[in-house]
């Protein structure tokens, strides 16, 4: 049986709005999913719009947010090098791979909700009856892809992301082009959470979703189920 392959993407935006203030991914929700699905045998392929290494959220970095998945990521060479090069988005084909699964941090926010690449990656693999994974911010990934009846993605189901009282409490509501939990909403999606920092995670059929940093493993897992399925 062939090994599983699942695509991980990553924001190229570094910018915080107009703060002056750098962003980019989160460390720990790249590191966790991504041992997750490496230690059960999944080949996985880094990608970003821009290609190459992709931003890091400095804030991710600091002290207080090391886990043990982020500080084996520190000793892992080979890991960093593939982050260093990762592929072009628009390279990538969505039929090589099983799933696809998104890490947040709030660079997506700016990125990759209207990435018409994305979006087309996203839209391929569920129509190809493929899960797609995202968490915390990225789960904006999700929020203009239509369906094949042309209704959003997320309208009627299940769905969670980075909440407005999340977004509250890190001070990020004004300076945000939108708040995710609205959006998603908007879209006519049923959004739901757990308490703020909490670990949690919904799967509605393909759709995957984490709320926040602590949600990556668990959303990785939900993903790593449903591809074995």
């Amino acid at each position: 049986m062939n090994a599983k392959k699942v695509l991980m993407v990553l924001t190229s935006h570094d910018q915080l709005g107009s703060s002056g203030e750098k962003t980019g991914f989160w460390v720990e929700e790249f590191a966790a999913p991504y041992y997750v699905l490496k230690d059960a045998g999944v080949e996985v392929v880094l990608a970003s719009p821009a290609g190459g290494q992709p931003p890091i959220d400095p804030k991710s970095e600091l002290a207080d947010f090391q886990t043990d998945a982020t500080r084996r990521f520190d000793e892992d060479k080979p890991a960093q090098a593939e982050l260093e090069n990762t592929v072009k988005l628009a390279d990538i084909a969505a039929d090589d791979f099983d799933a696809v699964f998104y890490p947040g941090g709030h660079g997506p926010l700016w990125d990759l909700t209207d990435n018409k690449d994305s979006i087309k990656l996203i839209a391929s693999l569920i129509n190809n009856g493929k899960p797609v994974a995202a968490v915390c911010h990225a789960t904006a990934a999700f929020l203009n892809v239509k369906d094949q009846q042309g209704e959003y993605l997320v309208k009627g189901k299940a769905v969670t992301g980075f909440s407005n009282s999340e977004e509250d409490a890190v001070q990020l509501s004004e300076i945000v082009p939108f708040l995710l939990e609205d959006e998603l909403l908007q879209r006519g999606g049923d959004y739901q959470k757990g308490a703020d920092w909490n670990a949690f995670a919904v799967q509605d059929g393909l759709l995957i979703s984490g709320q926040n940093p602590a949600s990556s493993e668990l959303a990785a897992q939900k993903l790593l189920t449903q591809i074995n399925a």
